[in-house]
């Protein structure tokens, strides 16, 4: 069942490019932008992670800690971060379990082959842990300048 707007995040501890854990507990207080991808080192992912990097500094501006998340190995989202020198970390769901909670593991058709992965997802969560905003279905091209927005348009 996908996650809902006003209702309390799906927990997450997981392991992070540095090889650091983060927990969403830990963040409590700060609101959080988590956003899902696919795949390192694809296009859209690139594209997606490369805006996000270019926005940064308005993140920071905000206090909002941002984070991506994918099935993709520790080492992948090193090279992955160092390729496009990311300065926020990435996340670890290999066995893709939060990618399930938040409800954006779903099956996919590609080349005429079902199988399952990553629907390209954004959630704000507020620092009470609750979900303020999903973005579902997420189109790469303007993504992390309309959550820059729509944090602006909430006051956080």
């Amino acid at each position: 069942m996908p996650v809902e707007e006003g209702k309390k995040a799906p927990a997450f501890n997981l392991e992070t490019t540095s090889g650091d854990k983060i927990a969403l507990k830990d963040l409590a207080g700060k609101t959080v932008v988590l956003y899902f991808y696919p795949k390192d080192n694809t296009s859209g992912c690139t594209k997606e992670a490369e805006n996000f990097r270019d926005d940064y500094s308005n993140f920071q501006t905000r206090d909002v800690v941002l984070l991506g998340i994918s099935p993709d190995s520790r080492q992948s989202h090193q090279k992955f971060t160092e390729k496009l020198n990311l300065p926020f970390p990435l996340l670890v769901d290999k066995d893709h379990k939060i990618a399930e909670k938040y409800g954006v593991w779903v099956e996919k058709k590609m080349f005429g082959k079902t199988g399952y992965g990553i629907q390209r997802a954004t959630f704000i969560i507020g620092p009470d842990g609750k979900i303020i905003k999903v973005y579902p279905k997420v189109r790469v091209d303007g993504h992390s300048q309309e959550v820059l927005n729509d944090l602006n348009e909430l006051d956080l």
